[in-house]
């Protein structure tokens, strides 16, 4: 069987919150769908919440304490990323975009990425569109097709059969799919020649 691994990047801010709970069941759709296809996929759950005091000292010294630092690690070398953020404004949070700042540059690169977001009305199913994808667009990521968005109304009986349930099941689909798909990059070898020999004896 397949290994992959998915880091979840969680930027609700309550506890309990809507935002993690609609990355639970992103992830738990994840895992079921790829276990059917033959691939068995660990998850790793970034709560931004508990990093926020973190994620400001590295934007003011530029150096990560070392759960941020972890947090960083584990994005840049995981098969696949999702990443669920509350709506603000019309725009992802304060919190969740800070994160990606101080993140590697390469990180997200060639990496799929199936966004997500709450909010309290569906006025701001936009957002998903207009800020997300632009964002990890320019990441140079592999954004999915479906984005989900989860407004207070989903929370009921359609949560759990309904209209928000069959986003959940078509997005996870579509990054099951990847990580079937898709072979892990191998480490990078340290050591290895960035320019032939040749090269470096015509530079002489």
């Amino acid at each position: 069987m397949k290994q992959r691994t998915v880091a979840v990047v969680s930027a609700g801010l309550s506890q309990p919150s809507a935002t993690r709970l609609l990355a639970d069941q992103l992830a738990a759709g994840v895992v079921a769908q790829a276990e059917e296809q033959g691939v068995a996929v660990t998850i790793q759950l970034i709560e931004l919440r508990d990093l926020a005091h973190d994620i400001a000292n590295h934007l003011l010294t530029g150096f990560p304490p070392a759960p941020l630092k972890e947090a960083l690690r584990q994005v840049a070398a995981a098969d696949a990323l999702i990443a669920v953020t509350p709506i603000f404004t019309a725009s992802y949070s304060g919190l969740f975009k800070s994160f990606f700042d101080v993140l590697d540059r390469d990180a997200l690169l060639d990496k799929p990425v199936l966004i997500a977001a709450t909010a309290g009305t569906a006025r701001h199913s936009l957002a998903l569109d207009h800020a997300l994808r632009p964002m990890f667009a320019y990441l140079r990521a592999v954004v999915l097709p479906t984005a989900v968005f989860a407004a207070s109304d989903d929370w009921g009986a359609d949560s759990s059969d309904g209209l928000l349930r069959t986003r959940v099941t078509r997005a996870a689909a579509e990054l099951s799919r990847e990580l079937d798909r898709r072979d892990p990059a191998p480490p990078a070898d340290p050591f290895a020649l960035t320019t032939s020999f040749e090269d470096l004896l015509k530079a002489q």
